[in-house]
């Protein structure tokens, strides 16, 4: 093939992409990573505020703790969901985290109006998740699946964040039964770390 019949080629090729309406690259925009749920970047953004209001960075006897966000825990959640939960539970998942988001704002509730979960700070982002939970209507299929959304995020959230490397090296660092240094006549300090895992 000559030089000339290639850029011949290539210039139509251009102009048919240009030509292409914009509509068609939609599918782009999912993330590639969890090919099961076609989740979006902006839903990953709005996952990422749920674990953070979960489970929040917070200072304790002085000393500074990472939350879920912090350690990217909604990677860890979304992982799960792709690849642990069966079909039928990721499209409830999928549904719940797209009604997710206008939750507060009136899905199943009266009060149209109010801001997004997204737009919501600390406080009153966990009175929304409280109003969730405490949200009872068996015959609103919007509660359903946002409440199944909601608690299979936060058990992931609190199975990742308990099984990090910061947790299990940092906060509660790992060791063998009964240990590399035995002491069976060690007093119990109650202000010392220990490993709720062994």
């Amino acid at each position: 093939m000559n030089r000339r019949t290639l850029l011949k080629q290539l210039a139509l090729a251009t102009g048919g992409l240009a030509l292409l309406p914009v509509g068609e690259f939609a599918q782009a925009r999912v993330l590639a990573a969890y090919d099961e749920l076609q989740v979006t970047a902006s839903q990953q953004m709005l996952l990422k505020k749920l674990v953070d209001t979960l489970i929040p960075s917070t200072e304790l006897n002085g000393e500074w703790l990472k939350g879920a966000a912090e350690l990217d825990v909604q990677d860890f959640v979304l992982v799960m969901a792709n690849d642990c939960l069966s079909r039928v539970d990721q499209i409830k998942f999928i549904a719940g985290m797209r009604l997710f988001d206008d939750f507060p704002s009136g899905v199943g509730r009266t009060g149209a109006g109010r801001p997004r979960f997204s737009e919501l700070d600390r406080a009153n982002s966990e009175r929304a998740l409280a109003d969730i939970w405490g949200h009872s209507d068996p015959e609103n299929q919007a509660v359903q699946v946002v409440q199944y959304f909601l608690n299979t995020s936060k058990w992931y959230t609190i199975q990742g964040y308990l099984n990090s490397e910061y947790v299990m090296t940092e906060l509660m660092p790992y060791q063998l039964v009964p240990g590399p240094v035995f002491d069976g006549d060690k007093k119990i300090d109650p202000d010392a770390k220990v490993n709720i895992h062994g």
